[in-house]
């Protein structure tokens, strides 16, 4: 083949290669924004989806807690609930045994003689909804990052699209060219942050709501119970003065 040929045919190649790649245009893809995106947009998309994948795993691990938290709930509610027997009393450390043993020490150590009925029940339902809400705090770890994520995850969007614009202006400058195909990559390249930024968002914000309102009516329903349990422990005597066993179900439960 002549040497000449061979030159034209390269060059023919690679101008074909160019203009096949301007025919299919930028990559406008997750991948290839995030690639030609930099150095400021690519921080702000990382921290973004870390975000993101760190509220989703405290979703899961608050979606497996509540579901144990609401059980032990309805044991508390259960063991309660009127003639209730000693067999059914929750053992062990989980939330019912822990508010039934709180309840029963400060129910054994009966009333004072210048104290009314209305200030012993209030006695004891105080120590047992003290122990609740103890038990309920544990359960709140993680719910302020879902919140935080949800307010300020918007803004960091904002501030990655902010600045990929001015970053498209300064290229459009540079370029003297205002035609689309110089102003779509940079101008797409600046959505994609705030895209993310709504998607870390707005998940974090409803999976704040629903936790949040859900711990709140499984802590009423404990706080109910409580007061359930020492309205009939307070019209009890705990003891006799010869010793005698004390109520059954507020015995079995402290031990």
């Amino acid at each position: 083949m002549n040497p000449t040929d061979a030159t034209t045919q390269a060059a023919t190649n690679g101008t074909d290669a160019a203009l096949n790649a301007m025919a299919a245009g930028p990559d406008l893809s997750a991948v290839g924004l995030f690639l030609h995106a930099d150095w400021v947009g690519k921080l702000v998309i990382i921290l973004l989806v870390l975000a993101s994948v760190i509220c989703w795993a405290i979703v899961i691990e608050k979606a497996v807690l509540f579901r144990r938290l609401g059980a032990q709930v309805k044991h508390l509610v259960s063991a309660a609930a009127p003639g209730a027997a000693a067999a059914a009393t929750p053992q062990g450390e989980e939330l019912a045994a822990q508010v039934l043993r709180a309840g029963a020490r400060e129910w054994r150590e009966g009333r004072d003689h210048d104290e009314s009925r209305a200030e012993y029940r209030y006695r004891i339902e105080h120590t047992m909804r003290g122990t609740i809400a103890a038990l309920m705090r544990r359960a709140e770890p993680g719910l302020p990052f879902l919140a935080t994520t949800g307010a300020v995850a918007p803004f960091v969007g904002l501030f990655g699209t902010v600045w990929g614009i001015m970053r498209s202006f300064a290229s459009i400058a540079q370029s003297n060219d205002t035609s689309l195909a110089v102003v779509a990559p940079g101008i797409a390249e600046a959505l994609f942050a705030t895209a993310i930024g709504l998607a870390a968002a707005i998940p974090a914000v409803i999976a704040y709501n629903r936790l949040t309102v859900r711990l709140s009516k499984m802590r009423q329903v404990a706080n109910g119970a409580a007061s359930d349990l020492a309205s009939g422990l307070s019209r009890r005597p705990p003891a006799t003065s010869h010793g005698a066993p004390v109520h059954a179900r507020a015995h079995a439960a402290a031990e």
